[in-house]
């Protein structure tokens, strides 16, 4: 399923490129919420494959000279304020580092459904997402792949993913509640919810984190007139990671 909604993603994002311009829908503010808005302003349309011509034979009079390739370096940036380094490309995912002003590093990758840029820093041995704002980088970012966080890479979760996970559906709002998960005060980091919702014919990318383990249900708007369904997984979080995602029976729009 995760795969599913990333190539659909692409291939929207593709689409959406080559379209005319149309006036971005207003979507309503949630408290708390960090959404990522990706706007669909085309429908996917079936890929041709395209007749092959044959090739034809050439004769080779001279063995060619090889000429190397020129060595492309990463774009490298330097923190501009304090901020946090995080283990996703949101404000939604745990905290990974400090930064401060002066902190120098490479860009080695950007985030699939953000303007997120996972950044290796020169100070700490390990990699982790930062927002544009808080950088200044040289060079393109814009020839870098883009990556989804492995968040299974992150520590390790002792106490396993959430229990009793539903989702209820009342005209436009979708509830969803689970079973707390009970966790020491100091392990404590509550849960983390990632998934796709149809907003005002907007198909946005929602990742929200609720930081304490007796918080046990939310409600979110979710609509028809999107290209994809909507989707969502719950994690159970601690200080040391996050556990295995439960994909959540998500219910369809009316």
């Amino acid at each position: 399923m995760k795969h599913l909604h990333r190539i659909l993603f692409l291939l929207i994002l593709t689409l959406t490129a080559c379209a005319p311009a149309e006036p971005e829908p207003t979507v309503e503010p949630q408290a708390t919420l960090t959404p990522i808005v990706i706007y669909v302003t085309a429908t996917p349309q079936p890929t041709q494959t395209p007749s092959i011509t044959p090739t034809p034979t050439i004769a080779i009079t001279s063995t060619p000279s090889i000429t190397p390739t020129p060595t492309i370096s990463a774009p490298t940036m330097t923190a501009n304020k304090q901020a946090h380094c995080r283990y996703g490309p949101s404000a939604a995912y745990l905290h990974a580092a400090d930064l401060y002003a002066g902190d120098k590093g490479i860009v080695r990758y950007r985030a699939v459904y953000s303007s997120w840029l996972y950044v290796q820093f020169d100070k700490i041995n390990y990699s982790c997402w930062v927002a544009p704002s808080v950088v200044d980088v040289v060079g393109d970012v814009g020839t870098l792949p883009r990556i989804e966080p492995d968040l299974q890479r992150i520590g390790s979760n002792m106490y396993g993913p959430p229990q009793n996970v539903q989702a209820t559906r009342n005209g436009n709002e979708v509830l969803i509640t689970w079973s707390q998960m009970k966790m020491t005060a100091d392990d404590d980091r509550g849960y983390f919810f990632e998934g796709f919702v149809c907003q005002n014919g907007a198909y946005l990318w929602w990742t929200q984190d609720f930081p304490e383990q007796t918080i046990t249900s939310f409600s979110i708007k979710d609509e028809a007139g999107c290209p994809a369904p909507s989707y969502g997984k719950l994690y159970t979080v601690e200080k040391h990671g996050y556990s295995l995602p439960v994909d959540i029976a998500w219910p369809p729009p009316p």
